[in-house]
């Protein structure tokens, strides 16, 4: 029975895997957060995963803090690089299969279409540059190593945009959200889904997939269709990036093209507006 190892298990897509992984029982499964394998303990980080001993690992950890990480560079880099060069090292020389996740953030968002997986990357804060230096530290340390990027990622699991919308909007008369920052969300079941089929796959392809749902959308678009959804009584009005100005700066057009996914690995790629229905009448419950 081959042993999958989930790090990051506490987090959206963590916790996603494991409610499918019930569904995956041809598989002994380990899912472990920070108490169970500390990733900022690089010296002792090789000898944690040699104990697990997994056949494959599905690396969901990260800092997603896009905003603190400016001033958490350290621990940043830790997490979302360094760490990874020792996952895909150890991956390397024991022929175990790596699949780590990354982010939309590698693109400075100055695109007008959706990105495809050979897009430029050229990163506009501190979160994107150590995911995109872990990706590169990936296929260095194991070019069998999959990468997949993803985008604007909720669940009903953690904290998430449509969580804090949902409630925002029922404590408040009026809310602004951003509408010049331009993508598709991502319903983190569909990118655990999306993880088992590339699995249980009976070829093996390495390099960088991109996976989101289908529409292109802004966050205040986004904020409207949860708004529709959940029936919330709130007037909500767009505004642009610079009348809300964070630490990091957020790409403006990150939209991924799905097509290499679709057609390597036969990935089912669900419209955001149906998987948003189906997370919010998760919360409601």
């Amino acid at each position: 029975m081959k042993k999958i190892l989930v790090t990051g298990a506490n987090g959206q897509l963590g916790s996603e895997l494991n409610v499918l992984s019930k569904s995956y029982s041809q598989f002994e499964w380990v899912f472990t957060d920070r108490e169970e394998l500390d990733l900022c303990n690089l010296d002792n980080l090789v000898s944690e995963i040699s104990r697990i001993n997994p056949q494959i690992i599905i690396n969901c950890a990260a800092h997603t803090a896009v905003d603190r990480a400016e001033s958490e560079f350290e621990l940043s880099d830790i997490l979302n690089h360094r760490a990874v060069a020792v996952m895909a090292k150890w991956s390397s020389n024991t022929d175990c299969k790596l699949i780590h996740v990354s982010t939309d953030y590698v693109f400075d968002g100055t695109a007008a279409t959706a990105l495809t997986e050979s897009a430029l990357t050229a990163p506009i804060n501190v979160y994107g540059q150590t995911k995109l230096a872990g990706e590169k530290a990936c296929f260095e340390e194991n070019p069998d190593s999959i990468v997949i990027r993803t985008s604007w990622v909720y669940s009903s699991f953690g904290a998430n945009f449509v969580k804090t919308m949902s409630r925002l909007m029922q404590e408040r008369d009026s809310l602004n959200v951003v509408n010049d920052q331009i993508g598709s969300p991502t319903y983190a079941a569909d990118l655990a889904q999306a993880i088992m089929t590339i699995i249980a796959h009976p070829n093996w392809q390495a390099g960088i997939y991109h996976f989101s749902n289908e529409g292109e959308i802004s966050w205040y678009e986004f904020a409207l269709a949860i708004q529709e959804i959940g029936g919330f009584d709130c007037t909500i009005s767009g505004i642009p990036s610079s009348a809300y100005p964070t630490p990091a700066k957020r790409p403006q057009y990150s939209l991924l093209d799905k097509t290499k996914i679709k057609e390597i690995f036969g990935v089912v790629v669900p419209d955001y507006r149906t998987s948003l229905e189906k997370c919010m009448s998760l919360l409601k419950e």
